[in-house]
């Protein structure tokens, strides 16, 4: 039951960025093969068709290929023995420990994701919004990035394209001149709705899903002054993903994760005897699978 609950409370808390970023990947073993992609290795259909008393053609791995190796995590959250009266008392404080630690496990885990997608990625295009009375189109302007990245992927039929908004890129394009002109009605020029991440996808090519991330990170150390940034300030990530990737497709991004053991609970004693401690242990990989398949916008605007 505490392994039901621990797993259910962990997959809502990751139903955030990370998993629209980089979906996870059920895999069988900890360790594994996967599809690499870029511009030298391309993804490409196979023929799928066999003459009668010849072989069929196989998918397999090569030398190019990655392999992933699922690194353990885990936390701990220590309960006095004290607060352990009865059955009951014990599984409330392990569902508490569940949800205090699913939500660290998420943070940690969309810090992983978008660093090392910006990392992955580099410096990034120059992406500058006008605004004024000589307003430049960012909506077209993102259109054709978008097409840039269906026909870099190779896979619009099978793989939808998704756009990743940074907290000051999404202010910069809600707000542009040539984004909210869309939003007037009526020769009175009048305002009638607001600009969201829902309305906002039927403006752009494919209506691709939209998400705005809002994380952000202490860079100070321990001590001194807190120094709050955004993890992905005024930058756009415009990509390629499966809403249910497996080990081939060529999404940009990928989590792999054994089957079933995401968020697994137990107990441990520590030394003294005094604290009873709910551990919660899983194993993953993030890993970018199409480098190709991916565009990182540097928003300015003016």
């Amino acid at each position: 039951m505490l392994r039901d609950y621990a797993q259910g409370v962990a997959a809502e808390a990751d139903l955030a960025v990370a998993n629209f970023l980089a979906p996870e990947v059920p895999v069988p073993t900890l360790t594994g093969r996967y599809k690499i992609y870029s511009n030298t290795n391309r993804f490409k259909i196979p023929d799928a068709r066999r003459a009668l008393g010849g072989p069929a053609t196989t998918v397999q791995f090569g030398a190019s290929d990655g392999t992933y190796t699922c690194q353990p995590h885990a936390l701990d959250f220590p309960i006095d023995k004290l607060e352990l009266l009865d059955d009951d008392g014990v599984i409330n404080v392990f569902k508490e420990g569940a949800n205090m630690i699913a939500d660290l496990a998420a943070l940690y885990h969309e810090n992983d994701v978008i660093t090392k997608a910006l990392a992955a990625l580099g410096a990034g295009t120059a992406f500058a919004i006008v605004n004024g009375a000589s307003a430049n189109d960012p909506i077209a302007l993102l259109d054709a990035h978008i097409q840039t990245v269906i026909k870099s992927a190779r896979t619009a039929g099978s793989t939808g394209i998704r756009i990743l908004f940074g907290a000051g890129a999404w202010l910069q394009m809600k707000s542009a001149t040539g984004v909210r002109s869309r939003f007037i009605t009526g020769t009175s020029g009048k305002q009638f709705g607001i600009v969201t991440q829902e309305n906002a996808r039927q403006l752009f090519l494919g209506e691709p899903e939209i998400m705005v991330t809002y994380a952000i990170k202490d860079s100070a150390k321990e001590g001194l002054a807190a120094s709050i940034d955004w993890l992905l300030d005024n930058n756009i990530i415009i990509f390629a993903s499966r809403p249910t990737p497996n080990r081939i497709d060529p999404s940009f991004m990928k989590t792999f994760r054994p089957m079933g053991a995401w968020m697994v609970p137990g107990s441990y004693e520590t030394a003294d005897g005094r604290n009873q401690v709910a551990k919660y242990d899983w194993t993953e990989e993030v890993a970018v699978t199409n480098v190709s398949a991916a565009i990182r916008l540097n928003v300015t605007s003016s």
